[in-house]
């Protein structure tokens, strides 16, 4: 399978995560968000790196044929490269791994021999040096700005500084690397973050917990922009 190019580097990018989504009509909502969607976020869990279950490549696979966009899938797992080869053959274009659970240099290059694009993750409280290493190997850094593990949580505020941070360095250092938040991500939340320099912003409840999704989208997508203006 062919991966789907995720689109020009440093664009501002709209991420509605499934994990908020209604799984029993899941194909029917990310195509009612479709037209609002740059990257699909799919958040897979394995109950050990964090305290949640959610879904994992059969369920990839099977909303593959129903969206034809970037599927942005993060990795919340202890044992990553177990799954890596499971993952491309279901349809995921992207992986992102948390550097959190170690052997990052060699999870970045077996995606990469799997025709994956690649992400670092990094948590709240895992500093901002742990992913910076990477910077140059990557297509994306991911900025946790809630605990991973369950949807709905308030953003975090100090992670910020570690937007402004990475976007300093892959500017300075002409990186072919976006920025991407994932967290608590709202009307009000957004345009800070993309202040701060993010770029791909990933919204769960905001989206799919409104009673237009859609509008919903529509509405963090213009507020973001206006933000980078």
């Amino acid at each position: 399978m062919t991966a789907i190019d995720p689109g020009p580097i440093g664009s501002l990018r709209i991420a509605p995560s499934i994990l908020a989504a209604d799984f029993g009509v899941l194909a029917a909502q990310v195509q009612a968000v479709d037209a609002q969607t740059d990257w699909l976020h799919v958040d897979v869990m394995d109950g050990h790196f964090v305290p949640n279950i959610s879904l994992g490549p059969p369920v990839i696979k099977s909303l593959r044929p129903y969206s034809e966009r970037f599927f942005d899938c993060h990795l919340m797992m202890s044992d990553p490269g177990r799954y890596l080869e499971a993952f491309a053959k279901s349809g995921a274009d992207g992986v992102s791994v948390h550097v959190e659970v170690g052997g990052t240099k060699n999870l970045i290059s077996d995606a990469r021999a799997l025709g994956m694009r690649v992400g670092v993750v990094v948590n709240p409280e895992t500093p901002y040096e742990a992913a910076a290493p990477f910077l140059a190997d990557i297509d994306y850094l991911m900025i946790m700005s809630v605990h991973p593990g369950f949807g709905g949580q308030s953003f975090i505020d100090d992670v910020l500084e570690k937007l402004r941070r990475a976007r300093h360095d892959i500017d300075e250092g002409g990186l072919a690397c976006d920025l991407e938040i994932d967290g608590g991500i709202d009307l009000h939340t957004a345009p800070e973050a993309a202040a701060a320099g993010a770029n791909v912003l990933v919204a769960g409840s905001a989206i799919f917990a409104t009673p237009d999704p859609l509008a919903a989208a529509a509405a963090i997508r213009d507020v973001a922009l206006r933000a980078r203006a």
